[in-house]
């Protein structure tokens, strides 16, 4: 299938992704930024049916086989699930990775324009490396994929797009807002007058949902007395609001996630430095998978200030991604027309 544009929110949590369905909608999906080696032999499928296949691909990078999905396991010995937690995750094969994954599962094998978000503090290191490595033709496995131009915009840009799209007379050249993106491993803030990006008081830094349930995990651990290492389930349970299980007991997380709050307030802290008073911000954007586990200490940091929880926070900026690509791609079309 051929699409002119595609979007790929390739989070340290979740990878997303957005396109223009044939019905003029905007088609989403997500899968868990999980990119274990591939199992030598799979065992699920086979018993007459009383094991079930998962829903995963095996992507090629380099040689090396890597199993991607949204029935990746959560869970592995030891913690070593396949997640990346560093700067330098977009350089990763499990980055190529999780971004091939996510065009194999929208059925797509052509993409006019892909739309990729980097956070606002590795724009200017990544952005180039991106736009080169992903420009061309790729077997990575189960297809391949052309790919005819690569665009990369600060990641929290996708959100406040996504919030403005049913309301641009509260988004014009004269609003500011300000838009905080709650990822898994970072916290992003772009301080926006209409779309224009104030770089003096727009960042990133490490801090997001991963760092609290490492907390949670620390603290269950001291109180169980055994090392947890089901950093993955922890997060699935706070953002599914449901216990968590550990040997034989459903584990109310509430109490822990209280106790976290330090590691919460300290980011807020210091996205408050940054931007200083928002005496002009018509409100604050929250965006991203850590955005419940954030809003409580945003409203108590910035209470003057109205603050939207943006609907469907996950996909959020894919889905502004695409509307960025689309937009642009008129442009440019329009033009040559001219």
């Amino acid at each position: 299938m051929k699409t002119s544009v595609f979007a790929i929110d390739v989070g340290y949590g979740n990878t997303k992704y957005a396109h223009r369905a044939a019905s003029g909608t905007i088609a989403t999906g997500m899968f868990p930024s999980l990119a274990p080696l591939a199992a030598s032999q799979a065992l699920s499928g086979y018993g007459d049916s009383v094991l079930t296949s998962r829903k995963v691909a095996t992507i090629v990078i380099d040689d090396i086989e890597y199993e991607v999905g949204p029935d990746v396991a959560l869970t592995a010995a030891y913690g070593k699930t396949g997640r990346t937690l560093s700067n330098d995750f977009v350089a990763s094969n499990n980055y190529e990775a999780l971004l091939f994954g996510a065009i194999h599962f929208a059925g797509v094998t052509h993409v006019e324009r892909l739309l990729l978000g980097l956070p606002v503090h590795t724009m200017s290191k990544y952005s180039g490396a991106l736009r080169d490595r992903f420009t061309g033709t790729f077997d990575y496995g189960p297809s391949r994929v052309t790919i005819d131009k690569v665009v990369v915009i600060p990641q929290p840009l996708g959100s406040l797009v996504a919030a403005s799209a049913n309301r641009q007379s509260e988004f014009g050249r004269d609003s500011a807002h300000l838009v905080i993106d709650v990822g898994y491993f970072t916290t992003d803030w772009v301080y926006a007058n209409g779309f224009t990006m104030d770089d003096k008081r727009s960042n990133g830094m490490p801090g997001g949902a991963s760092q609290v349930c490492q907390r949670i995990a620390e603290l269950i651990g001291k109180d169980q007395e055994e090392k947890v290492e089901d950093i993955e389930l922890i997060d699935k349970a706070l953002r599914e609001h449901r216990p968590f299980f550990f040997y034989g007991h459903d584990i109310n997380l509430d109490q822990y996630l209280e106790k976290s709050q330090p590691v919460i307030a300290g980011v807020v802290e210091d996205i408050k430095n940054n931007v200083g008073p928002l005496t002009s911000v018509r409100s604050i954007v929250l965006s991203g998978g850590g955005a419940a586990l954030y809003a409580p200490a945003i409203r108590k940091a910035f209470p003057r200030v109205t603050l939207e929880v943006i609907e469907a926070p996950c996909t959020a900026n894919a889905k502004g991604f695409l509307i960025v690509g689309e937009a642009s791609l008129a442009r440019e079309r329009a033009a040559a027309k001219a």
